[in-house]
């Protein structure tokens, strides 16, 4: 940023001049800089029309690293990002070019990712790096890039543009975990917040767990770092995300306790190893089942956490209080007194969320009768499910919910 350095007794002399004439910077204050001095700003675009009195002598120098002013520091990036915007387009600005800048965006460290619908008008595309690095200054940001479609290739690989910056590699940390991931080859999903918590909150200690769709580790770190996993078996397909999860393994210093097993899951030759088994693959993870069965242990059992889509029929309205629970969910149900407790006081299996929407009670049982009769058909002899806990995670599209099935198999003893 240029700016003018004079000694400090003429410091608020030279800004008020410069404000006066309209050349001062307001996006940054006053800045101590070597030799005793103080830096002011001035607009880049009008240092041209600089013309000082004599006796103010001033020195023209960049500053590398400019503190935002007061006023600059109540704004909200939103706001700051319109008005750097406007300034680098001048006469250009309108408000069909305004409905393209972007309200909200992912941060991962340095890099800020945009929506898909971010600048897309041909007037942006003709500004060049000069938009991307605005853009990167007013976000606080080194590293730009810009999301599109994920691509239909099973694997759910993002359409990601880097727009400023070498490398797509960022460090994300969600609970405490340090996930790293290229953001142009690998998806983060932020929606999946309140599964990752009540993952790592589940008693896995001296567990062997098989996590069948892994990705980047969404739920192998939880269940290693947290819920105390002994050992994870993961199965992964996409050789980007299994490169993120040995880089995010190491970074945690679980890499020990978890063996990446890299290519189709269906095809995974495991056998009588899982005390719990994770499908987090939506919107079904049912060609996953037969595999699950078979990793599960067959003398004992264990869980299997069972992720899928559930349309739901628009519930009529209830309560406001009813409906702020049933969205939280009981406090209880975090922990395994709780829920025990819980389904004592509703009829052994049903939670507060599938009372209220019945599709939801009516997919858990269906789902566990035929998890039961895999069970029975692979090992020759009967077996039980039970539904221990139903987890609506996040609403995927109108009147549709991804949800989690919590279901204990085990063995039927002689």
């Amino acid at each position: 940023v240029p700016a003018l350095a004079t000694e400090p007794r003429f410091a608020q002399r030279l800004r008020q001049c410069l404000q006066e004439e309209r050349l001062l910077d307001g996006r940054y204050g006053l800045q101590r800089v070597p030799g005793g001095r103080v830096a002011v700003p001035v607009l880049p675009e009008k240092l041209s029309q600089l013309c000082l009195p004599a006796e103010m002598p001033c020195e023209l120098l960049g500053i590398q690293d400019p503190v935002p002013s007061r006023a600059a520091r109540r704004r909200s990036p939103a706001q700051r990002l319109r008005e750097e915007l406007r300034r680098l387009l001048g006469a250009g600005w309108s408000g069909e070019l305004e409905r393209d800048v972007p309200h909200a965006w992912q941060r991962h460290g340095d890099l800020v990712l945009l929506s898909e619908d971010s600048f897309r008008a041909e007037p942006w595309e003709r500004l060049g790096s000069a938009l991307w690095e605005t853009v990167a200054s007013a976000l606080g940001a080194r590293r730009v890039a810009r999301r599109g479609r994920v691509m239909p290739d099973g694997m759910r690989s993002p359409r990601v543009t880097l727009l400023l910056g070498e490398h797509g590699w960022v460090e994300h940390v969600d609970n405490g975990i340090r996930y790293t991931f290229d953001v142009t080859k690998c998806m983060f999903s932020p929606g999946n917040i309140t599964e990752k918590l009540r993952v790592a909150s589940l008693p896995c200690s001296g567990e062997v767990l098989v996590d069948l769709y892994a990705g980047i580790g969404y739920f192998t770190l939880p269940f290693l770092v947290h819920a105390g996993a002994a050992f994870v078996h993961a199965c992964e397909w996409n050789s980007h995300a299994v490169e993120a999860l040995h880089r995010s393994l190491v970074l945690n210093g679980v890499r020990d306790r978890c063996h990446i097993h890299s290519g189709d899951s269906r095809q995974l030759q495991l056998r009588d190893v899982a005390d719990r088994v994770n499908l987090g693959l939506i919107p079904s993870s049912e060609e996953g089942w037969p595999v699950a069965c078979r990793v599960l242990k067959k003398d004992t059992g264990g869980v299997l956490h069972i992720h899928h889509n559930v349309e739901t029929r628009p519930a009529p309205a209830l309560p406001q209080s009813t409906v702020l629970l049933a969205e939280r969910g009981s406090p209880e149900a975090a922990s395994p007194a709780g829920e025990a407790q819980h389904q004592a006081e509703h009829g052994g299996e049903e939670t507060l969320e599938a009372r209220l929407r019945p599709e939801w009670q009516r997919w858990a049982e269906g789902t566990a009768t035929r998890i039961q009769g895999l069970l029975a058909e692979l090992h020759g002899r009967p077996w039980r499910s039970s539904i221990l806990h139903i987890q609506p995670v996040k609403s995927y599209a109108p009147h549709v919910h991804h949800l989690v099935l919590d279901l204990e198999c085990r063995p039927v003893l002689p």
